[in-house]
Protein backbone atom coordinates (compact mmCIF):
# COMPACT_ATOMS: atom_id res chain seq x y z
CA UNK A 1 0.00 0.00 0.00
CA UNK A 2 1.45 3.37 -1.04
CA UNK A 3 0.65 6.93 0.01
CA UNK A 4 -2.11 8.28 -2.31
CA UNK A 5 -0.98 11.07 -4.60
CA UNK A 6 -4.04 11.76 -6.75
CA UNK A 7 -7.74 12.38 -6.25
CA UNK A 8 -8.91 8.91 -7.22
CA UNK A 9 -6.51 7.04 -4.96
CA UNK A 10 -7.13 9.46 -2.07
CA UNK A 11 -10.92 9.27 -2.18
CA UNK A 12 -10.81 5.49 -2.65
CA UNK A 13 -8.48 5.10 0.32
CA UNK A 14 -10.66 7.37 2.44
CA UNK A 15 -13.83 5.43 1.66
CA UNK A 16 -12.40 1.91 1.74
CA UNK A 17 -9.71 2.15 4.43
CA UNK A 18 -9.80 5.28 6.54
CA UNK A 19 -13.49 5.77 7.27
CA UNK A 20 -14.23 2.12 8.18
CA UNK A 21 -11.24 2.13 10.54
CA UNK A 22 -12.30 5.45 12.10
CA UNK A 23 -15.92 4.36 12.54
CA UNK A 24 -14.84 1.09 14.12
CA UNK A 25 -12.74 2.99 16.66
CA UNK A 26 -15.41 5.61 17.33
CA UNK A 27 -18.04 2.93 17.91
CA UNK A 28 -15.84 1.46 20.63
CA UNK A 29 -15.30 4.84 22.30
CA UNK A 30 -19.00 5.68 22.06
CA UNK A 31 -19.87 2.41 23.80
CA UNK A 32 -17.38 3.18 26.58
CA UNK A 33 -18.66 6.77 26.87
CA UNK A 34 -22.24 5.52 27.27
CA UNK A 35 -21.14 3.67 30.43
CA UNK A 36 -19.65 6.71 32.19
CA UNK A 37 -21.25 6.83 35.68
CA UNK A 38 -21.37 10.63 36.05
CA UNK A 39 -24.29 11.98 34.03
CA UNK A 40 -22.65 15.27 32.99
CA UNK A 41 -19.35 13.66 31.95
CA UNK A 42 -21.31 11.00 30.05
CA UNK A 43 -23.38 13.66 28.28
CA UNK A 44 -20.32 15.65 27.20
CA UNK A 45 -18.37 12.56 26.10
CA UNK A 46 -21.24 11.35 23.92
CA UNK A 47 -21.93 14.83 22.55
CA UNK A 48 -18.29 15.30 21.57
CA UNK A 49 -18.38 12.08 19.52
CA UNK A 50 -21.79 12.71 17.99
CA UNK A 51 -21.12 16.29 16.89
CA UNK A 52 -17.39 16.19 16.15
CA UNK A 53 -16.82 12.80 14.52
CA UNK A 54 -15.77 14.60 11.33
CA UNK A 55 -12.66 15.81 13.18
CA UNK A 56 -11.54 12.19 13.47
CA UNK A 57 -12.60 11.41 9.91
CA UNK A 58 -10.61 14.33 8.54
CA UNK A 59 -7.57 13.94 10.78
CA UNK A 60 -7.32 10.22 10.08
CA UNK A 61 -6.37 10.89 6.45
CA UNK A 62 -2.84 11.34 7.80
CA UNK A 63 -2.88 7.70 8.81
CA UNK A 64 -2.31 6.94 5.13
CA UNK A 65 1.25 8.26 5.53
CA UNK A 66 1.92 5.18 7.66
CA UNK A 67 1.16 3.02 4.59
CA UNK A 68 0.70 -0.61 5.74
CA UNK A 69 0.60 0.57 9.38
CA UNK A 70 -2.31 2.93 8.76
CA UNK A 71 -4.63 1.17 11.24
CA UNK A 72 -2.12 1.71 14.04
CA UNK A 73 -1.86 5.39 13.11
CA UNK A 74 -5.64 5.73 13.03
CA UNK A 75 -5.91 4.06 16.44
CA UNK A 76 -3.76 6.88 17.84
CA UNK A 77 -5.41 9.66 15.82
CA UNK A 78 -8.97 8.75 16.83
CA UNK A 79 -8.08 8.37 20.52
CA UNK A 80 -6.10 11.63 20.62
CA UNK A 81 -8.70 13.64 18.71
CA UNK A 82 -11.43 12.22 20.95
CA UNK A 83 -9.50 13.47 23.99
CA UNK A 84 -9.24 16.90 22.36
CA UNK A 85 -12.94 17.09 21.48
CA UNK A 86 -14.08 15.77 24.87
CA UNK A 87 -11.94 18.26 26.81
CA UNK A 88 -13.09 21.07 24.54
CA UNK A 89 -16.69 20.21 25.39
CA UNK A 90 -15.91 20.06 29.10
CA UNK A 91 -14.23 23.48 29.01
CA UNK A 92 -16.81 25.12 26.72
CA UNK A 93 -19.79 23.88 28.74
CA UNK A 94 -18.13 24.23 32.14
CA UNK A 95 -19.59 26.36 34.93
CA UNK A 96 -15.96 26.82 36.01
CA UNK A 97 -13.55 29.41 34.63
CA UNK A 98 -10.68 28.13 36.77
CA UNK A 99 -7.46 27.85 34.73
CA UNK A 100 -6.23 25.21 37.20
CA UNK A 101 -9.16 23.01 36.18
CA UNK A 102 -8.45 23.46 32.47
CA UNK A 103 -4.73 22.84 32.98
CA UNK A 104 -5.42 19.64 34.94
CA UNK A 105 -7.78 18.35 32.25
CA UNK A 106 -5.27 19.04 29.48
CA UNK A 107 -2.52 17.13 31.25
CA UNK A 108 -4.21 14.19 29.53
CA UNK A 109 -3.09 15.48 26.12
CA UNK A 110 0.53 15.73 27.23
CA UNK A 111 0.46 12.34 28.97
CA UNK A 112 -0.98 10.78 25.80
CA UNK A 113 2.25 11.85 24.06
CA UNK A 114 4.49 10.50 26.82
CA UNK A 115 4.73 6.69 26.63
CA UNK A 116 5.83 6.20 30.25
CA UNK A 117 3.82 8.99 31.91
CA UNK A 118 1.85 8.22 35.05
CA UNK A 119 -1.79 9.22 34.72
CA UNK A 120 -3.14 12.01 36.94
CA UNK A 121 -6.47 12.76 38.54
CA UNK A 122 -7.53 14.92 35.61
CA UNK A 123 -10.84 15.99 37.19
CA UNK A 124 -9.32 17.03 40.51
CA UNK A 125 -10.52 20.66 40.32
CA UNK A 126 -14.13 19.96 39.34
CA UNK A 127 -17.25 18.53 40.92
CA UNK A 128 -17.74 15.81 38.30
CA UNK A 129 -15.19 13.05 38.94
CA UNK A 130 -16.30 9.56 37.97
CA UNK A 131 -15.89 8.85 34.25
CA UNK A 132 -15.46 5.11 34.76
CA UNK A 133 -11.91 5.26 33.40
CA UNK A 134 -12.93 6.78 30.04
CA UNK A 135 -10.29 9.51 29.78
CA UNK A 136 -7.60 7.21 31.18
CA UNK A 137 -8.46 4.61 28.52
CA UNK A 138 -8.07 7.20 25.76
CA UNK A 139 -4.69 8.29 27.13
CA UNK A 140 -3.34 4.76 27.56
CA UNK A 141 -4.46 3.81 24.04
CA UNK A 142 -2.26 6.60 22.68
CA UNK A 143 0.60 5.63 24.97
CA UNK A 144 0.50 2.00 23.84
CA UNK A 145 0.83 3.02 20.20
CA UNK A 146 3.86 5.15 21.06
CA UNK A 147 5.41 2.41 23.20
CA UNK A 148 5.67 0.26 20.08
CA UNK A 149 7.65 2.96 18.23
CA UNK A 150 11.36 2.47 18.76
CA UNK A 151 12.02 5.78 16.99
CA UNK A 152 9.56 7.84 19.05
CA UNK A 153 12.38 9.83 20.63
CA UNK A 154 13.05 11.46 17.25
CA UNK A 155 9.73 13.32 17.36
CA UNK A 156 9.14 13.68 21.10
CA UNK A 157 10.26 17.31 21.36
CA UNK A 158 8.33 18.37 18.26
CA UNK A 159 5.16 16.68 19.51
CA UNK A 160 5.38 18.19 22.97
CA UNK A 161 6.03 21.66 21.53
CA UNK A 162 2.85 21.46 19.47
CA UNK A 163 0.77 19.92 22.26
CA UNK A 164 1.98 22.41 24.88
CA UNK A 165 0.94 25.32 22.66
CA UNK A 166 -2.43 23.66 22.07
CA UNK A 167 -3.01 23.19 25.80
CA UNK A 168 -2.01 26.77 26.65
CA UNK A 169 -4.44 28.04 24.03
CA UNK A 170 -7.29 26.03 25.54
CA UNK A 171 -6.47 27.18 29.07
CA UNK A 172 -6.35 30.87 28.12
CA UNK A 173 -9.36 30.61 25.80
CA UNK A 174 -11.68 29.30 28.50
CA UNK A 175 -10.98 31.63 31.42
CA UNK A 176 -13.67 34.20 32.31
CA UNK A 177 -14.81 36.34 29.37
CA UNK A 178 -13.46 39.55 30.88
CA UNK A 179 -9.91 38.18 30.91
CA UNK A 180 -9.63 35.79 27.96
CA UNK A 181 -8.80 38.23 25.15
CA UNK A 182 -6.12 39.98 27.18
CA UNK A 183 -4.58 36.66 28.26
CA UNK A 184 -4.68 35.25 24.74
CA UNK A 185 -3.17 38.40 23.27
CA UNK A 186 -0.33 38.51 25.82
CA UNK A 187 0.44 34.82 25.42
CA UNK A 188 0.28 34.90 21.61
CA UNK A 189 2.41 38.04 21.29
CA UNK A 190 5.13 36.50 23.47
CA UNK A 191 5.11 33.13 21.67
CA UNK A 192 4.90 34.33 18.07
CA UNK A 193 8.18 36.27 18.27
CA UNK A 194 10.10 33.04 17.68
CA UNK A 195 8.28 32.44 14.37
CA UNK A 196 9.63 35.50 12.57
CA UNK A 197 6.39 35.60 10.58
CA UNK A 198 4.06 38.58 10.22
CA UNK A 199 0.69 37.66 11.65
CA UNK A 200 -1.81 39.03 14.12
CA UNK A 201 -1.96 37.63 17.64
CA UNK A 202 -5.33 35.95 16.95
CA UNK A 203 -3.90 34.29 13.83
CA UNK A 204 -1.01 32.86 15.84
CA UNK A 205 -3.48 31.62 18.46
CA UNK A 206 -5.40 29.85 15.69
CA UNK A 207 -2.20 28.17 14.49
CA UNK A 208 -1.76 26.53 17.89
CA UNK A 209 -5.30 25.12 17.96
CA UNK A 210 -4.83 22.29 15.45
CA UNK A 211 -3.78 18.68 16.00
CA UNK A 212 -2.85 18.06 12.34
CA UNK A 213 0.89 18.49 12.88
CA UNK A 214 0.80 15.89 15.65
CA UNK A 215 -1.08 13.41 13.45
CA UNK A 216 1.33 13.94 10.57
CA UNK A 217 4.36 13.38 12.82
CA UNK A 218 2.95 10.24 14.46
CA UNK A 219 1.98 8.70 11.12
CA UNK A 220 5.41 9.55 9.71
CA UNK A 221 7.06 7.73 12.62
CA UNK A 222 5.33 4.58 11.39
CA UNK A 223 7.12 4.90 8.05
CA UNK A 224 10.39 3.02 7.53
CA UNK A 225 13.61 5.03 7.60
CA UNK A 226 12.14 8.27 8.93
CA UNK A 227 14.83 10.74 9.99
CA UNK A 228 15.07 13.53 12.56
CA UNK A 229 15.69 16.01 9.75
CA UNK A 230 12.50 15.06 7.94
CA UNK A 231 10.46 15.25 11.14
CA UNK A 232 11.75 18.79 11.69
CA UNK A 233 10.69 19.71 8.15
CA UNK A 234 7.23 18.26 8.76
CA UNK A 235 6.76 20.30 11.92
CA UNK A 236 7.89 23.51 10.18
CA UNK A 237 5.64 22.77 7.21
CA UNK A 238 2.53 22.25 9.35
CA UNK A 239 3.16 24.91 11.96
CA UNK A 240 2.12 27.64 11.48
CA UNK A 241 0.51 27.74 8.03
CA UNK A 242 -1.35 24.44 7.60
CA UNK A 243 -2.55 24.42 11.19
CA UNK A 244 -3.51 28.09 10.98
CA UNK A 245 -5.56 27.55 7.83
CA UNK A 246 -7.28 24.59 9.49
CA UNK A 247 -8.44 26.48 12.57
CA UNK A 248 -9.27 29.75 10.82
CA UNK A 249 -11.59 27.78 8.51
CA UNK A 250 -13.19 26.22 11.57
CA UNK A 251 -13.85 29.67 13.05
CA UNK A 252 -14.90 31.02 9.66
CA UNK A 253 -17.90 28.68 9.42
CA UNK A 254 -18.80 29.06 13.13
CA UNK A 255 -19.21 32.86 13.10
CA UNK A 256 -23.00 32.99 13.49
CA UNK A 257 -23.08 30.11 15.97
CA UNK A 258 -20.42 31.78 18.13
CA UNK A 259 -22.14 35.17 17.88
CA UNK A 260 -25.38 33.68 19.22
CA UNK A 261 -23.54 31.76 21.94
CA UNK A 262 -21.30 34.75 22.75
CA UNK A 263 -18.27 32.52 22.26
CA UNK A 264 -14.85 33.78 21.24
CA UNK A 265 -14.21 33.56 17.49
CA UNK A 266 -10.84 34.57 16.03
CA UNK A 267 -12.34 35.52 12.66
CA UNK A 268 -14.31 38.35 14.27
CA UNK A 269 -11.05 40.16 15.08
CA UNK A 270 -10.43 40.92 11.40
CA UNK A 271 -11.45 44.54 10.63
CA UNK A 272 -13.70 43.49 7.75
CA UNK A 273 -14.67 40.62 5.45
CA UNK A 274 -12.22 41.60 2.70
CA UNK A 275 -9.22 41.53 5.03
CA UNK A 276 -10.35 38.18 6.43
CA UNK A 277 -10.64 36.56 2.99
CA UNK A 278 -7.28 38.01 1.94
CA UNK A 279 -5.64 36.55 5.03
CA UNK A 280 -7.31 33.16 4.59
CA UNK A 281 -6.06 33.00 1.01
CA UNK A 282 -2.59 34.00 2.25
CA UNK A 283 -2.66 31.13 4.73
CA UNK A 284 -3.75 28.80 1.93
CA UNK A 285 -0.93 29.91 -0.39
CA UNK A 286 1.70 29.64 2.34
CA UNK A 287 0.37 26.27 3.48
CA UNK A 288 0.62 24.88 -0.06
CA UNK A 289 4.11 26.29 -0.41
CA UNK A 290 5.25 24.97 2.98
CA UNK A 291 4.45 21.32 2.15
CA UNK A 292 5.96 21.43 -1.34
CA UNK A 293 9.39 20.29 -0.14
CA UNK A 294 8.07 17.29 1.81
CA UNK A 295 8.05 13.71 0.51
CA UNK A 296 4.59 12.79 -0.84
CA UNK A 297 3.96 16.47 -1.55
CA UNK A 298 0.98 15.64 -3.78
CA UNK A 299 -0.68 13.95 -0.81
CA UNK A 300 -0.04 16.93 1.47
CA UNK A 301 -1.30 19.41 -1.11
CA UNK A 302 -4.45 17.34 -1.60
CA UNK A 303 -5.11 17.30 2.15
CA UNK A 304 -4.84 21.10 2.23
CA UNK A 305 -7.39 21.35 -0.57
CA UNK A 306 -9.39 18.84 1.44
CA UNK A 307 -9.48 21.27 4.37
CA UNK A 308 -11.23 23.81 2.16
CA UNK A 309 -13.66 21.14 0.98
CA UNK A 310 -14.51 19.70 4.40
CA UNK A 311 -15.22 23.03 6.05
CA UNK A 312 -16.81 24.87 3.14
CA UNK A 313 -19.23 21.98 2.51
CA UNK A 314 -20.58 22.20 6.06
CA UNK A 315 -24.28 23.04 6.35
CA UNK A 316 -23.40 26.04 8.54
CA UNK A 317 -21.97 27.78 5.49
CA UNK A 318 -25.32 27.73 3.67
CA UNK A 319 -27.10 29.25 6.67
CA UNK A 320 -24.94 32.43 6.63
CA UNK A 321 -25.22 34.68 3.58
CA UNK A 322 -21.88 36.51 3.98
CA UNK A 323 -20.04 33.30 4.83
CA UNK A 324 -21.60 31.55 1.83
CA UNK A 325 -20.41 34.27 -0.55
CA UNK A 326 -16.90 34.30 0.89
CA UNK A 327 -16.78 30.50 0.79
CA UNK A 328 -17.27 30.59 -2.98
CA UNK A 329 -14.19 32.81 -3.33
CA UNK A 330 -12.09 30.50 -1.16
CA UNK A 331 -13.27 27.39 -2.97
CA UNK A 332 -12.42 28.86 -6.38
CA UNK A 333 -8.96 29.57 -5.04
CA UNK A 334 -8.51 25.86 -4.38
CA UNK A 335 -9.06 25.00 -8.05
CA UNK A 336 -10.71 21.99 -9.67
CA UNK A 337 -9.31 19.48 -7.18
CA UNK A 338 -10.83 21.39 -4.26
CA UNK A 339 -14.14 21.58 -6.14
CA UNK A 340 -14.11 17.81 -6.74
CA UNK A 341 -13.40 17.14 -3.05
CA UNK A 342 -16.07 19.67 -2.08
CA UNK A 343 -18.70 17.84 -4.14
CA UNK A 344 -17.51 14.55 -2.66
CA UNK A 345 -17.89 15.95 0.88
CA UNK A 346 -21.33 17.38 0.12
CA UNK A 347 -22.52 14.01 -1.18
CA UNK A 348 -21.05 12.18 1.80
CA UNK A 349 -22.73 14.54 4.29
CA UNK A 350 -26.06 14.18 2.47
CA UNK A 351 -25.86 10.39 2.58
CA UNK A 352 -25.07 10.48 6.31
CA UNK A 353 -28.09 12.69 6.97
CA UNK A 354 -30.35 10.39 4.98
CA UNK A 355 -29.01 7.40 6.88
CA UNK A 356 -29.47 9.23 10.19
CA UNK A 357 -25.92 8.44 11.30
CA UNK A 358 -23.48 10.48 13.39
CA UNK A 359 -20.59 8.72 11.67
Amino acid sequence: MSVPGNLLSLTTSMLCRVQPAVHNRLTGWKTLASRIPDAELRRQALASIQTKAFHCEGGAVYGLLAEKNYKEAIKFIVAYQTISDYLDNLCDRSTSSDPNDFRALHEAMLHALTPDAQLSSYYRFRKEQDDGGYLAALVTTCQKVLQRLSNYYLASTHLHDLASCYCELQINKHVCKEERVQKLRQWSESKKKSLHEKMAWYEFAACTGSTLGIFCLISSLLQPQITDGLLSKIKKAYFPWVQGLHILLDYFIDQEEDRIGQDLNFCTFYPNEIVMINRLTTFYIKAMRSVSLLPHRSFHRLTIRGLLSIYLSDEKVFQQKDVRQSARILLRFGGTQALFLYLHCRSYRRLKRLAGKDF
